[in-house]
């Protein structure tokens, strides 16, 4: 369907309601097009109005997976470093990249997977321990910036955290 601009002309002259429905009527009937009360806008069956379209069909949902907890570890504190230690090589020989999921343990094994919890906000992250430390009392767990961020902690520095190994 073409449709002209409207002009000044037109928009000072209005044509009347009944000759602009004959005139759409004959437009469609030129171009072959299907008037409006003709229209059928489903193909299929006519979906079921009464289920909300926010509606999950839970017959195909899959749930994620979470990491099965192994053991336990209680709460501490978690702290975080990041530029200053950045490219230094780390307890277990590799090189500490601060925006890897990494952290710092003194007595778990490398390469144990760590799930740290912040309770104040609820988000978690998994990380792979890869150096000792952290050396100031009190810490628990030193945790790579990556890391301290997605769980909230860069603003603070520190927080007390819940931490679970898992597989």
């Amino acid at each position: 369907m073409v449709c002209a601009p409207l002009t000044a002309a037109a928009a000072d002259d209005p044509q009347p309601p009944a000759e602009r429905s004959t005139a759409l009527a004959e437009l469609a009937q030129s171009e072959a097009l299907p008037l409006f009360d003709e229209f059928e806008p489903f193909n299929g069956p006519r979906p079921d109005l009464r289920v909300p379209a926010t509606a999950v069909d839970l017959s195909v949902f899959v749930p994620p997976v979470e990491d099965p907890i192994i053991r336990t570890l209680g709460t501490g504190v978690a702290s975080y470093y990041g530029r200053r230690f950045h490219g230094r090589r780390t307890a277990n020989g590799e090189r500490f990249n601060m925006n890897a999921m990494t952290a710092a343990h003194k007595t778990l094994p490398f390469g144990t997977k760590v799930r740290v919890t912040n309770p104040r906000n609820g988000r978690t992250v998994t990380v792979r321990i890869n150096d000792r430390g952290p050396f100031t009392r009190g810490r628990e767990i030193d945790l790579s910036r990556a890391a301290a961020k997605q769980i909230g902690l860069i603003a603070s520095g520190h927080a007390r955290v819940e931490l679970d190994i898992v597989n």
